[in-house]
């Protein structure tokens, strides 16, 4: 009899769950005297994963989206919600946060961001590394309604030291170390974090990077890189960082014009021009994520990138105890916002916070849409319009007409505030 490691069954049965074989995943039917938990009606959805837009109601049971219909009898409902014709969208999720709180020097409880971002899932994007993921697991995660995943930096203690730099010395990027930790927490975790700005890694050239790619491989297990830029050592250096990426590896920052120590400007557009590196990277899979923070997002980058090939495939904000307190404002909608004048719909800026972060995260059955049997996860916005300014990271600013307003969220059925459920439940 073949033998089966403890790698392969974690991942057998995680493929079995996405695919809804495991018998514990049958959804009970429900019969015509059976109510929804929760009905939330007079819903202007938008739903890119489904080409979905119109008014609709939306009936929740045991957690998941039940029912999506034009109209639903309240009188089918133990508990109704109106959400007064506002944007209802699957949950938005942030592929790039810091929600360690009391572990990470810059995390921010992920529960106290919903009221600003409508963020039903988010990613610790590097706060813990290989010793203190452990506890983020342990005391942080199971005691929030947010749904959380995270990147484990390739630095072991992660972002615990900020804003001393984590990788000035080299010997903190421990590929063994960071193995075990990504491999041990393969439910949650989904790969390898690594800063690659000058002033994050000194003169270390590609080295952090390396090592991280290392440990994901060595961990056995699907795992990604999250890779952060922004003021790189030298300019030849981002072309070897692009390079490096794999298919479906995350370059985060990636519309960042922040300069190096020496005040050059050395990321994916330089003097103007789009990298080929970065086109090549983009058109072997790279994800590029906004990841816009107090510091990380250029429009004059951004549109150039754009108009030369590379936008974006996900929409995140960055948002820590510091970037929150800066002008360009990095809650998720407002940074979703930011795109609406520059060339996207609102469908498309919609899918870049919702189906296309689902994409990478790979680990919740239907997460970011609003299908049948999907977890009820909804984002309720209002779409503000009239004259507004937007500035980024560098005090450029641009004018827009339309911006987002986070109105309610659901996370696994159960509203922030009322209606409450009884017995209330954390999903």
């Amino acid at each position: 009899m073949t033998s089966v490691g403890r790698r392969d069954f974690l991942f057998g049965s995680s493929a079995l769950a996405a695919a809804g074989a495991l018998p514990g995943l049958a959804r009970a039917a429900m019969g015509p005297n059976d109510k929804f938990d929760l009905l939330v009606r007079n819903a202007s959805v938008l739903d890119p994963s489904q080409n979905l837009a119109g008014k609709r109601d939306i009936g929740i049971r045991y957690g998941l989206i039940e029912e999506l219909d034009a109209s639903i009898a309240p009188e089918r409902a133990n508990r109704l919600m109106d959400a007064g014709g506002k944007l209802v969208t699957p949950g938005l999720i942030d592929l790039h946060a810091h929600t360690y709180p009391f572990g990470s020097a810059v995390g921010i409880p992920a529960d106290e961001l919903v009221s600003h971002q409508c963020t039903t899932t988010v990613v610790s994007a590097g706060d813990a590394g290989a010793n203190n993921i452990a506890a983020w697991r342990r005391f942080i995660v199971p005691g929030g309604r947010t749904r959380q995943f995270a990147f484990v930096h390739i630095a072991v203690a992660g972002l615990a030291g900020f804003p001393v730099p984590e990788l000035y010395n080299i010997d903190y990027a421990q590929v063994d170390a960071t193995a075990r930790a990504v491999a041990e927490n393969a439910d949650i975790v989904l790969g390898v974090k690594v800063r690659m700005s000058e002033n994050v890694i000194a003169r270390h050239g590609a080295e952090p990077l390396r090592r991280a790619v290392q440990a994901c491989v060595a961990s056995g297990v699907p795992a990604k890189l999250m890779v952060h830029i922004g003021g790189v050592a030298d300019r030849a250096l981002m072309s070897q960082i692009l390079d490096l990426l794999r298919p479906g590896d995350i370059l985060t920052h990636a519309f960042s014009g922040a300069p190096n120590i020496a005040g050059d400007f050395t990321n994916i557009v330089q003097d103007g021009k789009l990298l080929p590196a970065a086109l090549a990277a983009k058109q072997r899979g790279v994800v590029f994520d906004v990841g816009h923070g107090g510091g990380s997002f250029d429009y004059t980058v951004a549109e150039a990138a754009i108009a030369q090939g590379c936008p974006p495939d996900t929409i995140s904000s960055d948002v820590h105890v510091f970037s929150a307190n800066t002008p360009g404002m990095p809650y998720l909608p407002w940074v979703m916002s930011k795109f609406l004048h520059m060339g996207f719909s609102l469908a498309q800026v919609v899918s870049m916070a919702t189906q296309a972060p689902a994409r990478a995260i790979a680990r919740v059955p239907k997460l970011g849409t609003l299908q049948i049997g999907a977890p009820a996860d909804l984002s309720i916005l209002e779409l503000v319009e009239g004259a507004v300014s937007f500035v980024d990271t560098r005090n450029n600013r641009r004018e827009g007409k339309a911006f987002l307003k986070p109105a309610g969220t659901i996370t696994g059925g159960v509203a922030y505030g009322r209606p409450y459920q009884a017995p209330f439940s954390i999903r």
